[in-house]
């Protein structure tokens, strides 16, 4: 390898193609789309390089047209996990000494793989597999997942150039060494970046990992292996283990070497692994790193100086955008009496016009959520509004799932600030709000950071800079990513670090240095250039 000092090229956020009318982009991803839909992928177990056909299948179709198969996947259980941990065993030292700057290549290839000739694939099997329209697939399976590949290496050799002082006869460093064992990576079904973004970070650091991608979301996650594979990363330090949670995960979590959970998902099962640790932690090699991202109840809270119609731009963008399936969705809201009316007026407005179905249609707005149970879950939640007294269904409320799971965007007025649907995550298009008298703003904003367990996006809206400045400090600890006049969705790599806290997770904000800090081990190293030669010190020269 060469001796210089290599400088990691300076990251620029991926910019989002527009897909216009008439433009280019718009008929490859057209013709992509087209071509994704006329096949039916066979998707394998993946381990050390080699395709796995455990014949136990299961179908994974379009959640918007559930009758559409787009991919038979093989499902992985307790033999393909010991193959797989062996796998990663036999590379990891190779890997993890590997140097810096080729570890950096094989990611940085994959950026600009995906920034062009699998642009396309991924943006459309996000699409199709989880019913993104376009613009929420660009933004994500592209440039997202672009930022990461990119921004992550540039981080990496900030954080290996934080070195210690020494004094004079001393030399004092630090090394950055892999974890030993492996990384255990879980991802969602809601964001093609995180499941790329997840498995790839600690491997970025030297590690190597396990990956076992959501069962509702497998074909981009399959996609992604693939370009990996073209990018030049080595077989076996990244893991492909489609499969239901228990026979994956519980086999996996088993095994002595494990050191480390990189999780995106629920938080009753975060927790649950959490607690599966704990219980087994004499029996690992090392204390697994545990790091988390869960659920969100993320909120907007708009002042009484909130100008209207950017307050309710913010919450139909916020709670509607990909049918509410993200954890940073604006899930609750808070609005002043004295700005109700107006704030009503404009959501049945602008709700009243969004278009929903197919993500093949540009036109739509949104589209399915994610699966039948999701549909249910939803459903049970909007008929709980519907027939409990204390609540009012605004917009929407209505569900059709017999050709694919559309719920409609649906705001419902919740009397008691503390109600269920102010309280539980419902991830899905569900907007729970409770109208405040202007005179109680603090009491409000008080229940605003008690009424839920989650800590994950908040967003405030005020015009008074003093007002805006007692808002933020109350809600201080209520939301890891925290918006000024804005809605509490869309942070991107290198501007917002993204990661929240209390039953949101560990805050170890993906996109970010911080979170590269988790996967790696350090070794302090002092040499010293010319040793003592004797064990007696000055003050023993006299009594």
């Amino acid at each position: 390898m060469a001796n210089g000092i290599v400088r990691v090229p300076e990251p620029i956020n991926e910019p989002i193609q527009a897909f216009g009318p008439g433009s280019a982009e718009k008929a490859a991803l057209k013709k992509r789309l087209d071509q994704m839909l006329a096949e039916q992928v066979e998707v394998p177990v993946i381990v050390g390089g080699q395709e796995i056909r455990t014949g136990n299948t299961v179908e994974t179709v379009c959640p918007h047209d559930h009758g559409h198969v787009l991919a038979t996947v093989h499902q992985a259980g307790a033999a393909e996990v010991e193959k797989a941990v062996e796998a990663a065993g036999e590379a990891w030292r190779e890997w993890s000494e590997m140097s810096w700057e080729a570890r950096a290549a094989v990611f940085l290839k994959a950026a600009d793989l995906l920034a062009g000739p699998w642009r396309d694939t991924l943006n459309a099997a996000t699409m199709l597999n989880q019913s993104k329209t376009v613009f929420q697939a660009e933004i994500d399976a592209a440039c997202e997942l672009v930022d990461f590949w990119r921004y992550n290496p540039y981080y990496m050799r900030q954080l290996y150039t934080e070195q210690p002082g020494s004094v004079r006869g001393l030399w004092d460093y630090v090394e950055f060494r892999a974890l030993e064992g492996f990384v255990f990576a879980v991802t969602p079904f809601n964001f093609t970046s995180i499941a790329g973004n997840l498995p790839t970070a600690p491997a970025l650091m030297g590690n190597v990992a396990l990956w076992k991608p959501a069962s509702t979301a497998p074909l981009a996650a399959y996609y992604i292996m693939k370009l990996l594979e073209e990018a030049g990363l080595p077989p076996g330090v990244i893991n492909f283990l489609p499969g239901r949670g228990s026979q994956v995960g519980r086999p996996v979590m088993e095994r002595p070497e494990l050191a480390g959970i990189h999780f995106t998902g629920s938080t009753a099962v975060f927790q649950g692994m959490w607690k599966q640790i704990g219980g087994d932690i004499a029996s690992y090699h090392t204390y697994p790193r545990i790091v988390g991202e869960t659920g969100g109840k993320d909120f907007v809270f708009a002042h009484p100086s909130a100008d209207v119609q950017s307050v309710v731009i913010a919450l139909v963008r916020g709670a509607f955008e990909y049918q509410g399936q993200k954890c940073s969705a604006a899930s609750r809201a808070y609005v002043p009496k004295s700005l109700w009316s107006q704030v009503r007026a404009g959501l049945e407005k602008e709700v009243g016009d969004i278009e929903m179905g197919s993500p093949m249609d540009f036109r739509n707005f949104m589209c399915a959520v994610i699966d039948e149970a999701s549909f249910d879950n939803t459903m049970s939640y909007i008929d709980y509004a519907k027939s409990n007294d204390g609540f009012e269904v605004v917009c929407g409320g209505e569900g059709d799932k017999s050709k694919g799971y559309f719920v409609q965007p649906t705001v419902v007025l919740s009397e008691d600030p503390r109600s269920q649907l102010m309280q539980e995550e419902i991830f899905a298009p569900v907007l729970t709000i409770h109208v405040y008298d202007d005179a109680d703003l603090e009491g409000t904003l008080e229940l605003c950071d008690t009424t839920s367990p989650y800590a994950l996006t908040g967003a405030i809206f005020g015009t008074d800079r003093r007002d805006l400045v007692k808002m933020a400090a109350a809600l201080r600890h209520s939301a890891g990513n925290f918006y000024i006049n804005d809605k509490p969705t869309g942070a991107v790599v290198g501007q917002q670090p993204f990661g929240g806290s209390r039953a949101s997770g560990t805050n170890d904000k993906a996109g970010s240095m911080m979170n590269l800090l988790r996967w790696t081990s350090q070794r302090s190293i002092k040499e010293t250039f010319v040793s003592p030669t004797s064990f007696a010190y000055p003050h023993m020269g006299e009594e």
